[in-house]
């Protein structure tokens, strides 16, 4: 399928409109810190005065927000070690920058078996890894004629239907822990998946629908509907199930609406409790994409965004890869992260295979170089382990086999 694709300059140019039609604001960063410290909760328009900082108020900004991440979470950095699981690399959207998804036929292209994913599944049981992170494309049989016969071949109705079944007998057969990424799911669904995995996750990205547009990020994305992710969210929410969330930036939104993004998302949190961990991913460009061209976020616009998602959700696991921000990725500590993510010492980051993953013993030794101790958790984080273990059922069997007594990860092996 071809794409014509609008220059970074026009969509750049279209946020650059919108923040002009931002009502100034009346606040600085020393009045909205000043607010912060006084135990007030933060403003949209603080939030937007606080990512919009100068460099000279950065260092404010950034001492806030580690001080923040101290009170909340003081002195360990968690990371989940995990195997990668890509089920399907075939899905019917087309974002503009993404290596992972294939057409049926193109070089690469793959639908794992359950010996592929039961293979992976054990190797990785033997490094230590407690999480099987299952990422896919969303409903490709919908697209591909092929993989409804892949599909029937296997003996499932769907993809989801495989992904459950997948999901089912990595718990059932080893000591790794599901978690699946599945893209939009229905509240029917979000039961069936929370019934064979303690969590799972959609990345929001953003609410700026205008990336929806031709030529924009997310154009021929039909499942990159701002509203239809939020519903996943919150259906997600109102079932209390355990969910990992975020959003991406540097794909052509405004400042503005990754403000927008993170208070969509606490006020999800606000009404559920359920977001378990919000993530702040950054655009990368690969050569082989429609946005190849495209301006990467900077680093300080990366510090400021994780500075404001732990100020806006100080409650909230804040986490960012470390791998997209080599070689400088400790200072992300500073901004007030409290989470590495999913670290593999087995399987790349399929999502992004020209960054890998840092070796453990770095991880740790400039963590540790920040003032602060390593620590493998599960793909759920502890406070909402009690919950899920008070369930019966092969689920919670797990959990208990697989936590130490503060909820952490029991089977912790040198990397």
């Amino acid at each position: 399928m071809s794409l014509t694709w609008s220059t970074p300059a026009k969509i750049r140019t279209q946020a650059e409109d919108r923040a002009l039609r931002t009502p100034a604001l009346s606040c600085t960063p020393a009045s909205a810190l000043n607010d912060i410290r006084s135990g007030v909760r933060i403003s949209r328009e603080a939030a937007l005065t606080l990512i919009r900082c100068s460099d000279a108020d950065l260092a404010e900004l950034l001492a806030a927000a580690r001080a923040a991440k101290e009170r909340f979470k003081p002195g360990v950095i968690t990371y989940s070690r995990k195997v990668f699981i890509p089920l399907t690399n075939l899905c019917r959207d087309y974002c503009g920058y993404c290596t992972f998804r294939r057409n049926s036929g193109d070089p690469g292209a793959h639908t794992m078996s359950p010996d592929e994913v039961l293979a992976v599944a054990r190797a990785g049981e033997k490094l230590g890894c407690t999480e099987a992170l299952f990422s896919l494309g969303d409903k490709p049989e919908l697209l591909f004629p092929e993989m409804r016969d892949t599909l029937r071949h296997l003996g499932y109705k769907s993809t989801l239907h495989y992904l459950e079944a997948m999901c089912e007998l990595v718990l059932r057969e080893t000591n790794l822990l599901p978690h699946p990424n599945p893209g939009l799911l229905s509240a029917e669904w979000i039961a069936r998946l929370a019934a064979v995995s303690p969590s799972m996750g959609l990345m929001l990205e953003t609410t700026n629908e205008s990336l929806l547009a031709p030529g924009a990020a997310h154009d021929n994305a039909p499942d990159k509907v701002p509203a239809k992710r939020l519903r996943t969210i919150e259906d997600a929410g109102k079932q209390r199930v355990p969910f990992t969330t975020g959003l991406l930036i540097g794909i052509g939104e405004s400042r503005e609406d990754r403000v927008d993004t993170l208070l969509a998302l606490r006020d999800m949190n606000d009404r559920y409790g359920h977001i378990q961990e919000v993530i702040v991913q950054n655009f990368r460009v690969k050569p082989a994409i429609p946005m190849a061209h495209w301006p990467e976020p900077s680093h300080g616009e990366m510090l400021r965004t994780v500075a404001v998602a732990r100020l806006l959700l100080p409650e909230v696991n804040i986490q960012a890869p470390p791998n997209l921000s080599a070689p400088y990725y400790e200072e992300l500590l500073d901004a007030g992260i409290n989470d590495w993510g999913g670290i593999s010492p087995l399987t790349p980051d399929y999502i992004n295979p020209e960054k890998p993953w840092p070796h453990l013993e770095q991880l740790r030794l400039r963590t540790e170089a920040r003032g602060c101790t390593l620590s493998q958790r599960l793909p759920v984080y502890p406070e909402f382990l009690p919950a899920l273990i008070s369930k019966p059922g092969l689920l919670s069997e797990k959990l208990r086999a697989t936590a130490d007594d503060h909820g952490m990860a029991r089977l912790v092996r040198a990397a």
